[in-house]
């Protein structure tokens, strides 16, 4: 099954459950007067959403490069990425608001309406499938290498969580008795605050994409020595990474001895950027510019990534070897 299909298929079976459980915990949270059902509904709500969202990105990230995109279009996958945290976000926001506003009620002297033993059997129904679905799609989504489907997991882990806040709030306001019928919206709060943290972390992670964060020291670290890993190859540097999607794009300049014949060198380039494809996949977009030994070694060493290059080359030109050449 392709990559596509395979999201496809994870994420309409994601979007069947989250629409019976939202249809279910709508239907419990206001025949057992529960704000946290409610609220978790609301969540749930989210969920589906973002599945939508999924389909559609999907199909647009799958996409071959083009004219217009050299690169293809694997950052409309980051993009979906990206609105799946800000619909957190959102559902977040909603449902701290909410259940601050039953706080406000209950310290004003109002009193709260304890909620029923359906939107308890929701709540933990809701745990079941959700938990279930988490681990379902994180796993596929690893699987392919999918930042989207693994981004769409923690959205069913959120739900999940949001239900045990619903379902510990849910309990002790019925088996409390009506003096503790303020733990159901108190439930709601402390879920929307669970959101929020899950939210940042996947924002953090499809912001740095979309705004070309390098890849972390560790890979760098890896792709340095996988060049270094020649004789005849020496002081890379410059290096630039990026993820674009489900793969990445690396770029560095490195050097070789100046006698040597174009040819030589080209083949060379095209031997790393293949090395460079069997560890990170073959998608993997490699730049790679080629650069004389200088006759004078400099007097710092440049095999550290990113360090400008020498100003005195012996000879004009240089041997590129890129993902489109080949």
């Amino acid at each position: 099954m392709s990559r596509e299909k395979e999201i496809y298929k994870v994420t309409l079976i994601g979007s069947a459950g989250n629409a019976a459980l939202l249809t279910f915990k709508f239907i419990a949270g206001i025949m057992g007067h529960s704000s946290a059902m409610i609220a978790d509904a609301v969540h749930s709500l989210s969920d589906f959403v973002t599945d939508l969202l999924v389909l559609v990105f999907v199909s647009i990230s799958a996409k071959p490069q083009d004219k217009s995109h050299d690169y293809g279009h694997g950052k409309f996958e980051t993009i979906a990425s990206f609105l799946i945290g800000m619909a957190l976000v959102a559902a977040a926001t909603g449902i701290v608001i909410s259940g601050a506003l039953k706080l406000i009620d209950w310290w004003s002297g109002e009193q709260l309406e304890a909620p029923g033993w359906i939107a308890l059997w929701a709540a933990l129904l809701s745990i079941l499938i959700k938990e279930m679905l988490y681990q379902y799609t994180a796993r596929q989504g690893r699987k392919i290498d999918s930042q989207v489907m693994i981004a769409n997991a923690w959205h069913h882990r959120s739900d999940a969580l949001s239900s045990i806040g619903a379902a510990l709030g849910i309990g002790l306001a019925i088996w409390l008795g009506r003096r503790w019928t303020v733990l159901d919206p108190l439930a709601s709060i402390v879920v929307g605050l669970m959101l929020v943290k899950v939210a940042y972390e996947l924002l953090k992670v499809s912001i740095g994409e979309l705004t070309e964060q390098s890849l972390p020291a560790e890979t760098e670290q890896e792709i340095e020595q996988i060049i270094q890993s020649f004789a005849d190859v020496q002081e890379p540097h410059n290096l630039r990474t990026r993820r674009i999607g489900d793969h990445i794009a690396i770029e560095a300049h490195v050097r070789m001895d100046g006698q040597l014949p174009l040819n030589t060198v080209h083949e060379r380039a095209t031997t790393i950027e293949h090395k460079l494809k069997e560890r990170f996949g073959v998608k993997t977009h490699v730049t790679l510019h080629m650069e004389p030994l200088s006759s004078k070694r400099p007097s710092q060493p440049s095999s550290t990534s990113r360090q400008v290059a020498s100003k005195s080359p012996v000879y004009q030109g240089s041997a590129t070897s890129s993902g489109l050449s080949e």
